[in-house]
């Protein structure tokens, strides 16, 4: 009777573990109501060495059952909420990014209600006390459970090589695979393919355009000078609110001015900075990463060669600026690898004062870049990452923002004012420059902003003179991807013709 008992308890967890992955977004639709049967075997593999490695520890067949559906349950509500806020569900990457919500938990949990955190760390403490109160000291169960484990991987060790499994999910199609195969089975498979990934084969060096005639390139044009702007959820608000009278008006100057400005086609929303800084920076395509698209920052040391800074070669002094904690996303180690001879971080930076909010303010941001141009002798890269748009964005009686559209605006407009100031201030410098404004991601702001609508963030690419006059392109309007930005600066800086 036991033994029947626990064959249906186990039957009951499969049922119950295959009901929960169909609530994971984006579900499956139209004549397949449930995941492909590929998916369901990988997932009921997954499942039993789950239930396996829980039993082995703790030995109790409820706690085991209990537990592994708490995992799957959880992994679906973070999708789901992942969905909702940034339009894509989970990834594996995104598994590598639990370390640094520890390190640095004002970036997650204030986007969490404290109700909700509350409740997480209640119900933590109770599951912990609970594991213990039910352990059960049976070397049998511990033994079973063991056993269960790792015949459920030697089941997925083997499936993965056989076909229809060794066909899946060889192209990245997040939301397709999802939809088809279901969350688990599709983080095991990109995690899978990703560890699969080589790096590319070096980088060859680049070689500065040698003009035919002093008409084809003026050498007084040719910056000596780069500044490029990585602002953090930058978005023109006209586009994103709909309402004319939100226009940016420093914004509309530099495109008025620009060499070239446009849409710079972003793949993120609402967060994975991360993946618009690597494609500036590194110049390769989405197409190019595979499955290394996802969070290129884990794989980016490997990739160094492709680097802005590297390219431009030792003849250009390079600094990466960004007002945080250097060891987010690595950029510690990425940066100089990638070339960077320094790294101007948060200690350079007086902590924003009252009313200022919660991060480094972007006027502090141009004082420091322009303080570091003007210093600046021969060829130099500023590359700098700003991060006081950094949300949540929340009404504010202080500073007049009665909702979250208001309080966006608010630090929006900073950035913009940025941008004015050092547009002026590089021309001030009388030396051939560019700088190179774009926003790195659109805002997820709830009920005002959707992920599934457009992505595309503003760029301006802005070129002065050793008269600090501006230099207008030809043919200006043009929407890249960001690293097609990468390849249009590296174009002017080597004094390619268009």
């Amino acid at each position: 009777m036991a033994a029947t008992s626990q064959i249906a308890a186990c039957l009951g967890g499969l049922v119950a573990t295959v009901v929960v992955d169909a609530l994971a977004r984006p579900q499956a639709t139209g004549m397949r109501a449930w995941r492909s049967a590929a998916g369901l075997w990988l997932l009921a593999c997954q499942a039993a060495a789950l239930f396996g490695a829980f039993l082995a520890l703790c030995g109790s067949l409820i706690v085991s059952s209990a537990l592994t559906l708490a995992v799957l349950v959880l992994l679906v509500i973070a999708s789901n909420a992942k969905h909702a806020m940034l339009g894509e569900p989970l990834v594996f990457s995104d598994l590598a990014l639990i370390g640094s919500i520890f390190r640095h938990p004002q970036f997650y949990l204030s986007a969490v209600p404290a109700w909700q955190r509350t409740v997480a760390a209640v119900a933590t403490t109770a599951l912990l006390a609970t594991i213990a109160w039910l352990f059960v000291p049976d070397l049998a169960a511990h033994g079973a459970g063991l056993a269960i484990m790792v015949i459920a991987l030697g089941l997925l060790a083997v499936s993965l090589r056989m076909p229809p499994f060794r066909g899946l999910a060889r192209t990245p199609s997040n939301e397709a695979d999802v939809r088809a195969l279901g969350l688990t089975p599709t983080l095991m498979l990109y995690w899978l393919r990703w560890r699969q990934s080589r790096d590319p084969a070096p980088c060859p060096s680049v070689v500065r355009h040698q003009a035919r005639d002093e008409a084809e390139l003026l050498p007084e044009l040719l910056p000596e000078l780069l500044v490029v702007i990585q602002c953090e959820s930058f978005a023109d608000p006209v586009e994103l609110f709909g309402d004319t009278a939100l226009d940016l008006p420093s914004l509309a100057a530099a495109r008025e001015n620009a060499w070239q400005y446009g849409e710079l086609h972003v793949s993120g929303f609402g967060a994975y900075t991360m993946r618009t800084e690597y494609a500036v920076l590194f110049g390769r395509e989405e197409e190019e990463l595979g499955f290394r698209r996802y969070d290129p920052f884990l794989t980016a040391l490997g990739e160094a060669s492709y680097a802005l800074p590297a390219r431009l070669g030792p003849e250009w002094r390079s600094l990466f600026i960004h007002p945080h904690d250097m060891r987010f996303y690595g950029r510690d180690a990425i940066m100089p690898a990638a070339g960077f001879r320094q790294l101007v971080g948060e200690d350079r930076f007086v902590p924003p004062g009252p009313g200022e909010g919660r991060y480094v303010t972007d006027a502090a941001m141009a004082y420091q870049i322009l303080e570091l141009a003007e210093a600046a002798r021969g060829p130099t890269l500023l590359y700098a990452v700003t991060i006081e748009n950094h949300g949540p964005w929340a009404p504010d009686a202080a500073t007049g923002a009665s909702n979250l559209v208001d309080s966006y605006m608010q630090l929006v407009r900073n950035s913009d004012a940025m941008l004015e100031r050092l547009i002026g201030g590089l021309a001030a410098l009388r030396r051939p420059a560019m700088l190179v404004f774009f926003g790195d991601h659109r805002p997820s702001i709830p009920g005002a902003t959707d992920p599934a609508g457009p992505r595309h963030t503003p760029y301006v690419l802005v070129r002065l003179d050793a008269e600090g006059r501006f230099v207008r392109g030809d043919n200006r309007r043009v929407d890249l991807t960001p690293a097609g930005l990468h390849h249009a600066m590296l174009d002017i800086v080597l004094g390619k013709p268009a």
